[in-house]
């Protein structure tokens, strides 16, 4: 009865317009008050949720994408692709998703991605012969492969929240399931340009060369590098790696383009400050709600009886992925994994899986939602930048939809596209 009033509570304050955050704090009190639990576990596990250390490197990933954003970076990336894959149908839509996919590889966020990607190649892609519906899908699609591509915040929520998960191996484990879906998105893109005779409409006037842009986005290019491959040689943590990150978009922005002002500096600060303050008040507040749900023993009965609908490995995924798409049309993926991990690990360990593996199609799932009408995040970013209705939108990515699913299934019958690297590089 306590369990349903918790639950209840929770999707009703939701509904209400409340914060999740506030929603799932007040939920979660609620619980324990009607449980005869004392109150002072309250702001214990509030303190609890949020002092652990691999936290520390959301605020300084979340501000890295609002420098790079800032410093010109995408707009670079869009040159130096566009000089790479040509004019033509479907060339733009496919720098789109390419250029998605690198900064995705920077900021670990989908909205924010969103709006950058969104905000750089709207205009030359209507210019060039695309519709807005069209434009917006295709970014809000892409923009879903950067919570698979590392750095991710839902990867390190997810190693946090999951003993024997370290942040360095499931960084590795998403970077080719990442890699896949933006392909398979492209696949997409390109097929619906080439069937509908988008693109290849602008007049070029003139032709960019592939060395001078290439000079130009380097300094780009090489952030994923730098973020990455300094934790695989083991020169900093991936808490240090997002302290780095911040360091090198800063040279880039005063140095290199000088495109950075102090006060652009001061807006950034503000604006990483209170993106990160939203994200770690969820996960303290959260942590609440979710003592309650473990202290109450609502996990175990909920997880044994799915496990005893008898539908095997592949119906229980399939089962999984109808129920996470649908709550990531409604939840970005930290707050979907901190109200519903408490669950799929016990399912996960009841049928021996991987949970590395397992954390990287949960997000993958979760990634398909937020570019699923009718409240996906991403594509309500892209929606508002192109200026069209997210309704407008569905005959196209409903297609890009298909494609990412189809990159979840053979990340689910092959586990080794996400467990090769890890395993080769030693951090699995």
């Amino acid at each position: 009865m306590i369990g349903a009033i918790l639950f209840l509570s929770f999707l009703v304050l939701l509904f209400g317009g409340v914060p999740i955050g506030v929603a799932l704090g007040l939920a979660g009190a609620l619980a324990i008050l009607m449980a005869d639990q004392s109150i002072l576990a309250m702001p214990t596990n509030v303190y609890a949720g949020i002092a652990k250390y691999p936290l520390i490197a959301i605020p300084m990933f979340v501000l890295v994408g609002s420098v790079f954003d800032r410093t010109g970076v995408a707009l670079r990336l869009v040159r130096f692709a566009s000089a790479v894959v040509g004019a033509g149908r479907g060339a733009l839509a496919s720098v789109s998703v390419l250029v998605a996919m690198v900064i995705g590889g920077i900021s670990g966020s989908g909205p924010a991605t969103s709006a950058a990607v969104g905000q750089v190649v709207t205009r030359s892609m209507t210019q060039d012969g695309y519709p807005r519906p069209f434009i917006a899908a295709t970014v809000g699609a892409a923009a879903a492969t950067d919570i698979l591509i590392p750095p991710s915040i839902a990867f390190i929520i997810y190693a946090v929240l999951v003993p024997g998960v370290s942040v360095p191996a499931i960084f590795m484990a998403g970077m080719f399931p990442g890699i896949l879906a933006g392909f398979a998105i492209i696949g997409a893109v390109v097929a619906l340009s080439l069937i509908n005779d988008f693109g290849g409409k602008a007049r070029q006037e003139e032709r960019l060369r592939v060395w001078q842009t290439f000079k130009e986005a380097i300094w780009g290019l090489m952030a994923p590098v730098v973020i990455l491959g300094g934790m695989r040689i083991g020169a900093f943590t991936p808490t240090e790696a997002a302290v780095m990150a911040v360091f090198y978009g800063l040279f880039v922005g005063f140095v290199i383009y000088r495109s950075l002002t102090l006060r652009d500096v001061y807006e950034m600060l503000v604006e990483a400050g209170e993106t990160s303050a939203v994200i770690l008040i969820v996960v303290a507040l959260a942590s609440v709600f979710a003592w309650s749900t473990s202290t109450l023993g609502l996990v175990q009965p909920v997880a044994t009886w799915i496990v005893g609908l008898g539908l095997g490995e592949f119906g229980t995924i399939a089962l999984l992925m109808v129920v996470l798409v649908f709550i990531g049309m409604f939840l970005d993926g930290v707050s979907t994994f901190l109200i519903l991990l408490p669950v799929l690990i016990p399912i996960a360990n009841s049928f021996n899986w991987d949970l590395t593996w397992f954390g990287v199609i949960l997000t993958m799932k979760i990634a398909i939602g937020q570019f699923t009408p009718p409240m996906a995040v991403n594509l309500m970013v892209s929606c508002r930048i192109a200026g069209v209705s997210m309704e407008s939108t569905i005959p196209w990515v409903v297609w890009m939809i298909l494609a990412m699913f189809g990159a979840l299934a053979l990340v689910v019958v092959f586990p080794d596209i996400a467990l090769w690297l890890p395993r080769t590089l030693g951090t699995l």
